[in-house]
């Protein structure tokens, strides 16, 4: 190891605890000619923000899932997602020319600056609320990156790749256990009705997402439809929440999370370990 080596220690900074390298390392990272390069980092950021806020909210879980199959499950589903922001986090950075790494983006930012959807940072509730949510924002993130896939940005592309086969497990375990809390008992059902009570309002946003490829709300819709049919559930009506997170404009649960998320970095900014 060199001083000149991203993991040495002088360079070992607070992303996911250690000093990891470039994720894009040995990539090919400039912008193919005819792509934007601030659309192509808005996008990086903003599903980067989503996949970080949904991480945390999940990492809420340890030691309070209702069996630890349960917590270690979501707990890898949480590294699966700081994973994907990890990667389009550094892609940002070198579409818009900042150079900004993971650190920059996830830590020393405020709520006003965060992109993501506004499902992702409303409070965990009880575990059907967990459940429920994490099945529409997987079903909504695997429509997205399966377009992706095919983005003429080819670090992009690729990004998109590893996450379907990761977020096809998300799905796999949340439509599991929605059909299970679904046509369990009276008290099952009843949270999980109410659980898609709380959410409805919420999947507009994700629905209309300026950001996500065309085409791919349709595709949303009816692969939640099924799911819930299975379980024997429906969809509520609801008006939609106005505003939107891609905005800036957020619920007042974000600046806590984000608090209670970025609390050492920014104690300790520069630190190395």
């Amino acid at each position: 190891m060199t001083e000149d080596d991203d993991t040495s220690p002088d360079n070992i900074r607070w992303a996911f605890g250690t000093g990891f390298a470039d994720p894009l390392h040995g990539v090919d990272t400039a912008v193919p000619d005819g792509v934007d390069a601030g659309e192509l980092a808005a996008r990086c950021v903003a599903l980067a923000d989503d996949a970080l806020i949904s991480a945390q909210r999940l990492a809420e879980w340890c030691t309070r899932a209702p069996e630890l199959e349960e917590e270690l499950a979501l707990a890898n589903i949480g590294l699966d997602l700081l994973g994907q922001a990890r990667l389009l986090y550094s892609r940002a950075g070198q579409a818009d020319g900042t150079g900004f790494g993971e650190d920059a983006y996830a830590y020393f930012r405020d709520a006003a600056s965060f992109r993501n959807v506004r499902l992702t940072e409303l409070p965990d509730g009880d575990f059907a609320f967990t459940i429920v949510r994490l099945l529409v924002t997987s079903i909504w993130r695997l429509a997205v990156f399966e377009e992706l896939t095919g983005t003429a940005d080819p670090v992009l592309a690729a990004v998109a790749a590893k996450g379907v086969k990761e977020l096809a497990y998300h799905c796999r375990y949340a439509a599991e256990w929605t059909v299970r809390l679904g046509d369990g008992t009276a008290e099952s059902r009843r949270r999980m009705c109410r659980a898609l009570e709380r959410i409805v309002p919420w999947l507009d946003e994700l629905l209309t997402d300026r950001l996500a490829p065309g085409g791919v709300a349709e595709r949303i819709r009816q692969a939640l439809l099924q799911v819930l049919d299975r379980a024997g559930l429906t969809l509520p009506d609801a008006a939609p929440e106005p505003g939107s997170g891609r905005d800036g404009q957020h619920t007042e649960h974000l600046a806590p999370l984000l608090a209670e998320l970025q609390s050492v970095a920014r104690a300790h900014p520069e630190a190395a370990w």
